[in-house]
């Protein structure tokens, strides 16, 4: 897992999140590293693949991801 791209650890959290959040942990622990390792400082999702598509699902997101090491923007 440790040699994924952002956009595909992103892909995998968006997996992850129609899944019930099946080992989402695991794959914010993967876009962390990845993210690193590309130098970028925040991961931006699309809101429309989102499963809770509304300000407090997406509010939700951030501060879980936060908690994580993981700062979240959304875009198009």
């Amino acid at each position: 897992m440790s040699d994924l791209t952002v956009s595909a650890a992103i892909d995998n959290i968006y997996a992850s999140l129609q899944a019930d959040n099946a080992e989402l942990d695991a794959h914010i622990g993967a876009l962390k590293a990845a993210m690193a390792r590309e130098g970028i400082a925040t991961a931006t999702f699309d809101p429309a693949r989102l499963a809770q598509n509304n300000r407090q699902g997406r509010k939700l997101m951030q501060a879980y991801f936060r908690q994580r090491g993981v700062s979240v923007a959304f875009g198009g």
